[in-house]
Order: C-alpha cells, then sequence, then structure tokens
C-alpha cells in the first residue's frame, strides 16, 4: 500500500472553499485519504470476487482464493481449473472471468500500463471490456488502484446514499444536482467521494 495522492491536500483546501457541506465533511474526517495497492491485478481479483456480495462474504471468499492461490499472480491464477477457483465460493461466471483475466495478462491482450495513457473515460471503457468488470467497477479500480483524481461513480448506493444525507436531497439525487456537483468539484470528485 502507498501514501495518498499528491493531489490529496490540495484538493481538500480547494473543496473546503468551494462548498460548505464538503469543508464540514473534510473537517470532520481529519486524515482520511485514498491509498493504493498498486497491484491492478490483485484489485481486479478482489472486485470480481466482491461483486453482489457482503463485505464480510466477499471477504471469507477472497481469503479461501488468497490461500488456495498463493501470492495472487496471473501465473498461479491461470494454473487454476475454473472448478479449483469456484471451490473457493465464487460462481462460474466470476471464476471464468478471473481465469481469463490471469490469461488475457499473460498473453498481454489487457495490459495495465495502457491505462495510465488513457482519459478516465477510455481506461473505463478498456477496463469494462474485461468478463465480470462493468463501469462502476471500472470506476473503482481507477479510483482505488490508479487513484485518479475525478472519479464521480453515479452508480454507486455509497455515493448516492452521502449525497441525499449531506445535502437534504431524496435518495435518488436529481440528476441534474449531480451534475451541479460534478462541474463544482471537478477536477477532485474522486476527494469528495
Amino acid at each position: 500500500m502507498s501514501n495518498k495522492p499528491k493531489y490529496w491536500n490540495r484538493a481538500k483546501k480547494i473543496l473546503s472553499k468551494k462548498d460548505k457541506v464538503m469543508r464540514k465533511l473534510i473537517n470532520n474526517y481529519k486524515d482520511k485519504s485514498l491509498i493504493t495497492r498498486n497491484d491492478v491485478f490483485y484489485s481486479l481479483c478482489m472486485s470480481i470476487t466482491g461483486q453482489q456480495l457482503s463485505i464480510s462474504s466477499a471477504s471469507a471468499i477472497f481469503k479461501r482464493f488468497q490461500k488456495k492461490v498463493g501470492k495472487i499472480t496471473p501465473t498461479r491464477v491461470s494454473k487454476l481449473s475454473i472448478s479449483q477457483i469456484k471451490s473457493c465460493g465464487m460462481t462460474k461466471q466470476k471464476a471464468k472471468g478471473i481465469k481469463e483475466l490471469a490469461v488475457k495478462m499473460i498473453r498481454k491482450e489487457f495490459n495495465p500500463k495502457l491505462i495510465n495513457k488513457m482519459s478516465d473515460e477510455e481506461a473505463i471503457e478498456y477496463l469494462s471490456e474485461l468478463r465480470q468488470i462493468g463501469r462502476w467497477s471500472a470506476e473503482m479500480i481507477l479510483l482505488f488502484t490508479f487513484n485518479r483524481s475525478n472519479i464521480w461513480p453515479l452508480q454507486d448506493i455509497g455515493l448516492l446514499r452521502a449525497i441525499s444525507n449531506n445535502y437534504n436531497k431524496k435518495y435518488f439525487p436529481p440528476k441534474k444536482f449531480l451534475d451541479k456537483l460534478y462541474k463544482k468539484f471537478t477536477p477532485y470528485c474522486s476527494v469528495a467521494t
């Protein structure tokens, strides 16, 4: 895990000046920042494993997967069969997604280094080409693994609830309001999120 992103402190100051709700949140939750694992394959495996599961269920399944694989690398995962991956508690679709990801990385059909040269939207599209990775998962990877500064994941229930609660809006907040916040928080939507 690495330190907080270089833009973090500057972003907090700017967001605090632009928005009184954000200023209150930043003051109430000091020393909170993004950290990254710096391992795209590991993060994608975690993301696939955890989809549509509670945090505790996803964690238990991922721990069994780690125990079976050891160090989670494309080479080690590619040597497992779909049924071996499934035996950790994953669905067949998730097992296929993880296995296919490992093979694509080994064959260089998926190259995470290319993401650094892409815009956020291009990176979302590139990641979404992977089995079991949709827009929300791609945004989470950009946010928590690549620490992109301006990710605004509007499919994230937690973000939408937080906006509703903190800005006294109904749930789901109106799109017009979400767009207004996006413009106000850009280029630091990730910090606001």
